[in-house]
């Protein structure tokens, strides 16, 4: 059977034996609803609470801040529409966000334009990043909410978090960052870094797939998303996720703890990939800056088509990704790279690279050279 060379961690990633091992009793055994006043519901309750206390402790948060969702995309839209919905009664309908997040964000945002609230969208430098001084001229009285990813899932460019947070704590107006990329990957102090709400989704960290977290700053109150029973404080209603919280709670434990090492170790198979490929390709380019996730490298090879050069990768047992998995089969080429500049050619000769705690010297030896001899074989054509 072919090897499979995985680097699209981006995406998603492999569940962690921990975060396995974790959640089966609660598969199995311990399967009763938490809501439930009987001795199976009991220990199905204690392990949420317990999921929610190791992931409050991640982030730098209180257990009380901390609810779960089904995904990240539940989060962003939880985060975006409720907190438009609560401040619109102030009337605040203002929102500014950047050009270049994630469609779980610019698609909720579009979504509330059409109910009479007014975005903005901030531009990005070519190297990827959104400028605080941006921000800061974009806010009015009638802002409601900042929301700016805390690092880009195509390019990998981490945000000026703190800088964004503290000129919305100064003008009183909530910040919200998509830490779906992140969480797991950098060290996050939700509090010491002034953040108001976050989201993050398990199966970007070697959780689960189906389970996802907002941080809600204490104080804040967010109109409901979901209405029904009184889980999560009353404010998410559905029965809990048991497994699938307690996976989260262990993988993302797993990650925070290794996590000085696996940055150390992942970036520096992606620093040798990119030397490799940028020497082996001529013509070859980065595309966004270095400050970047530990496992992140999109390149642009001129003259190729991304799709054509995936599918001769994956014969090859490879796997990696012409942008966000949540639009593949998109004909339009990112929205991402054209916002750093590139046009639609070059973002569609363009390829991401992510990899992950799971991969190897031998992956990487086995990327260098199946690249470029397939960029050659599409050249040749």
């Amino acid at each position: 059977m072919q090897k499979i060379i995985y680097a699209d961690n981006a995406a998603t990633t492999p569940l962690s034996q921990k975060a396995l091992t974790a959640m089966m009793p609660y598969l199995t055994e311990f399967y009763g609803n938490p809501s439930a006043l009987y001795s199976l519901g009991r220990r199905a309750r204690k392990a949420v609470e317990q999921a929610r206390d190791s992931i409050a402790a991640c982030l730098g948060a209180t257990p009380e801040e901390i609810y779960f969702t089904a995904c990240g995309t539940e989060s962003d839209n939880w985060a975006l529409r409720g907190m438009a919905a609560e401040q619109a009664k102030s009337g605040r309908r203002h929102i500014i966000t950047s050009v270049f997040e994630h469609h779980a964000v610019l698609h909720t945002c579009q979504a509330l334009e059409q109910k009479g609230f007014s975005v903005t969208y901030l531009p990005v430098t070519k190297d990827g990043y959104v400028r605080p001084e941006d921000l800061q001229a974009a806010l009015t009285p009638k802002t409601a909410l900042v929301s700016i990813m805390y690092a880009n899932n195509e390019l990998g460019t981490v945000q000026p978090v703190r800088q964004l947070a503290d000129i919305c704590r100064t003008a009183d107006v909530p910040f919200h960052t998509d830490a779906v990329q992140a969480a797991g990957h950098l060290p996050i102090n939700v509090h010491l870094n002034n953040i108001d709400l976050l989201s993050l989704s398990a199966h970007k960290f070697g959780g689960p797939k189906g389970c996802g977290v907002l941080y809600i700053r204490r104080g804040l109150h967010p109109a409901n998303l979901l209405c029904g029973g009184a889980q999560e404080q009353g404010r998410r209603g559905g029965t809990e996720n048991t497994a699938g919280i307690v996976g989260t709670a262990a993988a993302l434990r797993e990650r925070t703890a290794a996590l000085e090492q696996d940055t150390k170790r992942v970036s520096t198979l992606r620093d040798r990939l990119e030397r490799g490929l940028l020497a082996a390709v001529p013509g070859c380019f980065r595309n966004g800056g270095s400050h970047r996730l530990p496992g992140h490298l999109n390149l642009c090879f001129p003259g190729t088509d991304g799709e054509a050069l995936l599918l001769l990768l994956d014969q090859q047992g490879i796997c990696a990704s012409a942008g966000s998995a949540c639009a593949a089969g998109s004909i339009e080429p990112s929205h991402v790279l054209q916002a750093i500049g590139l046009d639609r050619q070059a973002a569609r000769s363009s390829l991401r690279f992510s990899l992950g705690v799971q991969n190897t010297e031998e992956d990487v030896d086995q990327l260098l050279k199946a690249v470029p001899d397939a960029v050659k074989r599409l050249h040749s054509f």
